[in-house]
């Protein structure tokens, strides 16, 4: 990508401040948007349940991501299996950051984004599709979450298509229980899975 006023200021600036550089970093992120160089675009955000990366394509929200699962790892995954044109740009994913906020204060009760669902394929995507089926506040065990999906023996598959679901939270895989009542695995861990099924009940 060329933008000689990008690289005039570069060369003029030896040692820019954190403001200046920040300036830089904006103008290349539109520069790349504008001449469609950025296939990725990432912020983190703060929330209830930690920081999360959010990630985004053209076609929608591709990945969103805790901290367990290491943030410059999931990165790193997301430029060799999609693409490596990744880039700090955040106001890609304003509106996901506004409805996960709206979500986290109790005032959203269902996601109204587009979604990428390239890290999702076979089975695992029709499991991940099923799943908004859930409503707000209640949950379903892995069962009857298999059976949804058409295949009601499915049970481990069912849990291996939550343990990998590349938009927990927006896509609530955190819903999705053991059949006795106990909660079962998360990707957030335990005590993510317990906050996001208190702050649903509490609504």
């Amino acid at each position: 990508m060329t933008d000689d006023s990008i690289v005039g200021d570069l060369a003029r600036t030896t040692e820019p401040g954190p403001g200046k550089l920040a300036e830089l970093h904006d103008r290349l992120a539109a520069a790349a948007q504008r001449d469609g160089l950025l296939d990725i675009a990432y912020r983190i955000i703060d929330s209830p349940v930690g920081p999360l990366l959010l990630a985004a394509t053209e076609q929608g929200l591709l990945r969103v991501a805790y901290a367990r699962e290491d943030h410059d790892a999931v990165l790193q995954h997301l430029a060799d299996e999609v693409s490596p044109r990744i880039l700090h740009a955040p106001a890609r994913l304003d509106a996901v950051a506004r409805e996960l906020d709206e979500y986290f204060a109790g005032a959203r009760r269902s996601f109204d984004l587009p979604l990428d669902w390239r890290l999702a394929a076979g089975f695992r995507s029709t499991v991940l599709h099923h799943l908004p089926e859930i409503d707000y506040g209640q949950t379903a065990s892995y069962a009857t979450v298999a059976a949804l999906a058409g295949s009601p023996k499915a049970v481990r598959a069912v849990g291996t298509a939550c343990a990998k679901n590349p938009l927990p939270v927006v896509i609530p895989c955190h819903r999705v229980v053991r059949s006795d009542g106990a909660m079962g695995g998360y990707l957030g861990g335990a005590e993510a899975k317990r906050l996001l099924l208190d702050l649903e009940a509490a609504a």
